[in-house]
């Protein structure tokens, strides 16, 4: 975690010379974030590396597509998109997970505000983002077999996992009105800030797709358990206020599907290819989630196929499986 080289200069030209810089916790990607720290004041230093994939266009593009419609989203106080460099407001340190954790009276109105800011997201149209289609869904929940089935030792018939997909994602996929999809909306991305308000965080890949995601993303939290009286009440929270019917319930489970297969896969290429141990611990919890989503009879086709290719002894955390 030490600084970019430029670091002292970017911040001189942004008003900030001779700030302390201290290392902030990162998430799963090549982003790295630092606390700059000058007396009475204190910003977020994003290091967003273009030449390693992680341009911040996007991120600065829908912090200010968020801000313009009032949602928290970090200000931009000073930018170097081509070295990958962004000043950013400074949230605190007080996360929706550590809260919830801490003070679990607190569950209900947490995560109903949670769910009530993406009533609010939801009512404006898209943004002008790329679209969170058939082929994106397809292509993501091929890392489940091309990274957890393989890194297991599981010889599985992956035409017949992408036709399952298939007949399940084409009807959500089609017939819906574009929404905004944060795409990461968790727990551990949420802020709590001035007046009580919510703040977000790691909205990069935003796209423009279903209004169940976020939800799902929210309420099937890989890093942490949301019981599952929490998750009926949001779920009943978000219909009343937004009318959805039972093709919203649908796509709930068909996109939680979809996400948590995703995510086994995902954390294990974090493990095997990027080196980060912890990652597979954690996918217990998503199988979890993923075999309550199969239980649908929306999903009777994937369901079929995991019953047929993942025996219930490989389903949990792949270096346990691979007793390592």
């Amino acid at each position: 975690m030490t600084p970019p080289d430029a670091a002292p200069d970017f911040l001189a030209s942004a008003g900030w010379a001779g700030a302390a810089i201290e290392p902030v916790a990162g998430d799963a990607s090549l982003r790295r974030y630092f606390r700059a720290v000058l007396p009475g004041r204190t910003a977020i230093l994003m290091d967003s590396p273009p030449a390693k994939g992680e341009d911040p266009r996007p991120f600065v593009q829908v912090a200010r597509w968020l801000s313009d419609r009032g949602f928290a989203a970090p200000a931009i106080l000073h930018e170097d998109l081509d070295a990958g460099l962004l000043l950013l407001e400074d949230f605190g340190s007080e996360r929706m997970r550590e809260t919830v954790d801490g003070e679990p009276h607190r569950e209900q109105e947490l995560y109903a505000a949670a769910v009530d800011l993406l009533v609010r997201l939801h009512a404006h149209e898209a943004a002008p983002l790329g679209a969170y289609d058939l082929d994106v869904y397809h292509r993501e929940a091929a890392l489940f077999p091309d990274w957890y089935c393989r890194e297991t030792g599981l010889d599985v018939d992956a035409g017949g996992y992408r036709a399952a997909w298939e007949k399940v994602l084409a009807p959500v996929a089609d017939g819906h009105v574009p929404v905004t999809v944060l795409r990461d909306y968790h727990a551990e991305n949420i802020m709590l800030i001035r007046d009580q308000n919510l703040g977000l965080l790691d909205f990069q890949d935003a796209l423009a797709g279903h209004r169940a995601y976020d939800l799902v993303s929210l309420l099937q939290d890989a890093r942490r358990d949301v019981p599952a009286a929490i998750e009926a009440a949001m779920l009943e929270r978000y219909r009343s206020a937004t009318g959805a019917d039972a093709a919203f319930d649908t796509a709930y489970h068909v996109l939680g599907a979809q996400r948590n297969a995703k995510i086994i896969g995902i954390f294990t290429r974090l493990w095997k290819r990027d080196g980060k141990p912890r990652y597979p611990t954690l996918c217990p919890r998503v199988w979890t989630y993923l075999e309550r989503d199969l239980a649908h009879p929306a999903l009777a086709p994937v369901k079929a196929w995991f019953d047929s290719n993942v025996p219930a002894e490989h389903r949990g955390d792949p270096k346990a499986i691979l007793g390592e």
